[in-house]
């Protein structure tokens, strides 16, 4: 069963355009699928992996060797697990300054397209993300019909109940493409240990070496018990052995990796609101709840993953929120183009949110839960409330 993403309607715009196309995201969350479907449609194809020992040799040792077998008399190449070879912008370069084929590339980790090849490719590439599904492509793949009718984003309550248990089953075991098509929960969570195992086996393990990884693993586990919190770098050094600096650097990894993302503050007057101190958010609920074993529908950090879900929706948009807090407590979940966002369990507003309300005047404000509510409508501004069903 193959369930149309998004992505796709950007990347088919440009397929005629002679830039290098990069697809990178987590494992499994369906790029090689994707762009296999793409190029299905497609004349002159060829399709190499970097994961063959004998590519991947050519590739990094012999680069005209490697045209003249993979690249030469064919339209489009698709290299796949680009982050195989190392510092592979100056063979891409190569590729792309002699050849007329289009190059598509695809790699798990954003750290070596975004920043080893980069320096050779500016002008050169066009790079895009895709994480597992959003909710809309997960309902299309559980429930095309409501799929449907969620589009229409006109719909009473319902639906809106019936999206709502949907939307409680992605945040319980998350978008990957895999686990969503799983039929059993045993299966499911199967398949999030297998995703979480080879992502400590295969690649956290090759960007920081067998030393690093258990101090790794334990500042995964911490950082999965802070999702829609501060960071609190003091209690993350305890848990993990790594000091303030190695800290930083580590997160940086586990972004790279899509594992999780730094949520950094908005602010205009930093003697009065946080500037530093980012909050942090996980890519997967499926994956983070396997770090934590704990799948249970009725749980304490429902309210934290509603958040995370609202924060990663946006993300999947190429939309980056940010949290606004005061030093003396006033704090509004999100923030997005000036105008604030609240995650709540009833649709009711909060003295913080009027706080900002008043400092910064927007046009809107929302009040996102599980249910409708009543629209508050002033001269100076719109509160709107509205479900999660309809938000996202």
């Amino acid at each position: 069963m193959y369930i149309t993403r998004i992505l796709e309607g950007q990347i088919r715009k440009y397929l005629d355009s002679q830039e290098i196309f990069a697809v990178v995201g987590p494992r499994q969350s369906g790029k090689t699928t994707m762009l296999k479907r793409i190029l299905s449609e497609l004349d002159g194809v060829n399709y190499i992996t970097l994961d063959d020992i004998t590519a991947l040799s050519l590739f990094k040792n012999d680069i005209k060797s490697f045209v003249e077998l993979y690249i030469k008399n064919f339209n489009y190449v698709f290299i796949d697990e680009i982050q195989n070879a190392a510092n592979s912008g100056q063979q891409l370069k190569f590729i792309y300054d002699t050849e007329k084929t289009k190059l598509i590339i695809s790699g798990s980790s954003s750290a070596e397209i975004s920043i080893q090849s980069l320096k050779y490719l500016v002008g050169r590439i066009f790079i895009f993300k895709l994480y597992p599904f959003s909710f809309s492509e997960f309902l299309s793949a559980k429930n095309p019909k409501l799929h449907n009718v969620y589009n229409s984003k006109s719909f009473g309550d319902e639906i809106n109940i019936e999206i709502q248990k949907y939307i409680d089953e992605f945040i319980t075991f998350g978008g990957y493409p895999r686990v969503v098509l799983s039929e059993s929960i045993e299966e499911k969570k199967l398949v999030l240990k297998n995703i979480y195992s080879t992502l400590l086996l295969r690649e956290v393990k090759d960007l920081i070496g067998v030393s690093g990884s258990d101090n790794l693993i334990s500042l995964i586990k911490a950082l999965s018990l802070q999702i829609g919190n501060l960071i609190n770098f003091r209690e993350l050094s305890d848990l993990s052995g790594f000091n303030h600096q190695a800290l930083k650097k580590n997160i940086n990894i586990l972004e790279e990796l899509f594992i999780c993302k730094r949520c950094y503050a908005f602010h205009k007057n930093p003697r009065t609101e946080i500037v530093k101190t980012p909050k942090i958010y996980f890519i997967d609920y499926g994956l983070r709840n396997i770090i934590i074993d704990n799948f249970s529908s009725h749980r304490s950090d429902k309210g934290a993953l509603y958040e995370n879900l609202i924060y990663t929706e946006f993300l999947k948009r190429d939309k980056e929120l940010k949290y606004w807090r005061t030093k003396s407590g006033a704090e509004v979940d999100f923030i997005l183009d000036n105008e604030p966002i609240e995650v709540k369990t009833m649709p009711k507003t909060s003295r913080s949110f009027y706080s900002f309300i008043n400092k910064y005047d927007p046009k809107n404000g929302y009040i996102i839960s599980t249910k409708e509510g009543e629209d508050i409508v002033t001269d100076q501004y719109r509160i709107k409330f509205m479900p999660y069903s309809k938000f996202i």
